[in-house]
C-alpha cells in the first residue's frame, strides 16, 4: 500500500552523524514529514577510513530503493557534502524515470541546502580550485596522514560566530562531529548521469557560509542553468548549518517545496 505521508530522506553532510540533525529532524516531523536520516560509511570512525564517496553512495542509493519499494514519493534533503553522495546515488530514482518501467513513486525533489551539485566527474575539491582557494584548505581542516580529518574551527567554520543561538546549543551542535574520511573531497561523480539533470532541484542558498561560500552556491546553481535544468532557489540569512540556525525557516521552506509552492529566490 502506498504511504501517503510525506517522506524526507536527509543525505548529512561530512563530519555529521545523523544526530547532528536532530534538531531539524524533529522540525519537519512536527510538520507531518517521515524523516530518514541515514549515516555515511565514512563517519564510522575507522582508522585509517575505510569507506570513501563510492560506499556512501551505495549505502543512500539502496536506503532509497528500500524506501520506494512500496511507492512512496521521497524528497532528498541533502546538506553540503550530502549532496555529491545524493548528485551520485539518486539518478534514474525520479518519478518520472521509475514511471517508465512500470514503477509508482520516486524521488519527487532534490533540496540542495548549502550542498556541493557539481557534475558528473567533477569533485568538491573542483570547485574549490575553480574559485581559487585549495591553498585555504589546511588552514581550515586539519587532516591527519590517513585523511581522516577534523575542521580546525567548527564553530566559526559552520555555524557562524552570529549564529543567534546560544553557546551552549552551538558546543552541544558541534560536540556531535566526528572524524570523516577527507579523501571524499577528492573524489568525482561517477554516475553517468547526475540525478539533477532528471529530478527537479531546489537550492537553498546558506548566504553567510564560510565553508562552501555562497559564491560557490550560486556557480553550482548557474552551471545546472547552463545545462538547461531549472532550478528554483530560496536564501537564508545563516551560516553552513541552517539546520541549526534556522530549522524553522528550513523547515518550512521544505514544506512549501512538499506542496508545490514556487518559491521567490
Amino acid at each position: 500500500m502506498a504511504i501517503s505521508k510525506k517522506t524526507i530522506l536527509f543525505i548529512g553532510g561530512g563530519w555529521h552523524p545523523p544526530k547532528s540533525y536532530r534538531k531539524l529532524a524533529a522540525a519537519l516531523e512536527a510538520l507531518g514529514f517521515d524523516v530518514h536520516v541515514p549515516a555515511h560509511p565514512t563517519m564510522n570512525e575507522s582508522r585509517p577510513p575505510n569507506a570513501d564517496l563510492s560506499t556512501d553512495t551505495a549505502n543512500i542509493r539502496s536506503y532509497a530503493e528500500d524506501l520506494l519499494q512500496d511507492g512512496r514519493e521521497v524528497i532528498a534533503l541533502m546538506h553540503s557534502y550530502g549532496g555529491q553522495v545524493g548528485t551520485n546515488a539518486l539518478h534514474g530514482l525520479g518519478i518520472t524515470d521509475r514511471a517508465k518501467s512500470g514503477l509508482t513513486g520516486g524521488v519527487s525533489n532534490l533540496i540542495y541546502l548549502a550542498a556541493c551539485a557539481v557534475p558528473e566527474g567533477k569533485s568538491m575539491i573542483d570547485m574549490v580550485r575553480h574559485h581559487g582557494h585549495e591553498e585555504l584548505m589546511s588552514s581550515a581542516f586539519d587532516v591527519a596522514d590517513d585523511m581522516s580529518c577534523v575542521c580546525r574551527d567548527p564553530k566559526a567554520t559552520f555555524v557562524g560566530v552570529d549564529s543567534g543561538i546560544s553557546d551552549q546549543e552551538v558546543e552541544e551542535y558541534v560536540s556531535t562531529f566526528v572524524r570523516w574520511n577527507g579523501n571524499c573531497m577528492y573524489q568525482p561523480i561517477t554516475a553517468g548521469r547526475a540525478a539533477w539533470r532528471d529530478i527537479p532541484v531546489t537550492y537553498i542558498y546558506a548566504a553567510k557560509d564560510m565553508t562552501i561560500p555562497l559564491v560557490y552556491q550560486t556557480w553550482f546553481v548557474e552551471e545546472m542553468k547552463k545545462q538547461g535544468v531549472e532550478v528554483q532557489t530560496a536564501t537564508l540569512d545563516t551560516g553552513h548549518c541552517p539546520n541549526l540556525t534556522a530549522t524553522t525557516e528550513t523547515a518550512e521552506l521544505v514544506r512549501k517545496i512538499a506542496k508545490g509552492e514556487v518559491l521567490h529566490g
